[in-house]
């Protein structure tokens, strides 16, 4: 086969897949009649866009985004310096990696209503929920980023009497920043979960709360439509990181091997 058409298929590969996908899907449900309340056909779902508002699609989406972006931040703003701690002391990894395992194995499914009662309704027991979400593989990243460094270098730093704080800034945060990065990737995704999480449990507005009230009153379409606006804007926030990444970062981009 041309070696250009052959490239060609491979940068497009993701697309075509995902045509095909759309078109099978398509020809199942017109060749079996498959009613729309049971799974509608990706036209049907294209046409339920209308039914409501661009205002209100525009602030179901704000909504969903605010609170993931904001749990996203505040995880971020906790989980780093928590990995510092934990990779600079034996007792705070003792004492802090079993609390964080417990809280990662506990489902926030369950306890999400029990954080809405204890905070009340509102935007903060949802960024909480975000957090606790998106909040448990950062630290891990990140600690395992920063104790990856070799063992030769962190001796020849204590030798030239660096400082510790020069020691994390010079060495090991740059190390560091692949493990961080991967981190990030996984949490940006993490984090939208855990807002349209919260707002199946709490919410007024909001993607998650648009699926739950269109399936509770049979508009299948316009939530397969919600849906699919939600997985665009979990792919967006990605591809944001992977930008930054590459924009701030490009050595770490080859390490990582993304």
């Amino acid at each position: 086969m041309n070696p250009a058409l052959l490239k060609l298929l491979d940068r497009t590969a993701p697309v075509l897949t995902l045509l095909a996908v759309l078109l099978v899907w398509e020809i199942g449900c017109r060749a079996f009649a498959v009613p729309a309340f049971v799974l509608p056909a990706p036209s049907v779902v294209v046409a339920s866009v209308p039914s409501l508002e661009l205002s209100t699609w525009s602030g179901h989406i704000l909504a969903t985004l605010q609170v993931s972006l904001i749990g996203y931040l505040v995880s971020i703003l906790l989980a780093v310096p928590l990995a510092i701690g934990i990779t600079g002391s034996r007792f705070l990894a003792r004492t802090v990696l079993p609390w964080l395992i417990v809280i990662q194995s506990t489902p926030i499914v369950a306890i999400a209503p029990i954080i809405v009662v204890t905070l009340g309704a509102g935007t903060l027991p949802r960024v909480v929920i975000t957090t606790l979400i998106s909040f448990f593989p950062i630290v891990i990243y990140t600690a395992s980023g920063l104790a990856s460094v070799p063992a030769e270098l962190i001796e020849l730093s204590r030798s030239l009497r660096a400082s510790r704080s020069r020691e994390y800034w010079q060495i090991r945060l740059p190390y560091a920043i692949p493990h961080i990065f991967s981190a990030l990737k996984v949490a940006i995704t993490l984090a939208v979960i855990g807002a349209v999480v919260a707002e199946f449990v709490a919410a007024e507005k909001g993607l998650g709360y648009l699926i739950l009230f269109s399936t509770s009153s049979f508009k299948i379409p316009v939530a397969f439509a919600a849906l699919a606006i939600l997985v665009c804007c979990s792919l967006l926030l990605y591809a944001a990181i992977v930008w930054l990444q590459q924009r701030c970062f490009p050595w770490s981009v080859i390490k990582s091997a993304d």
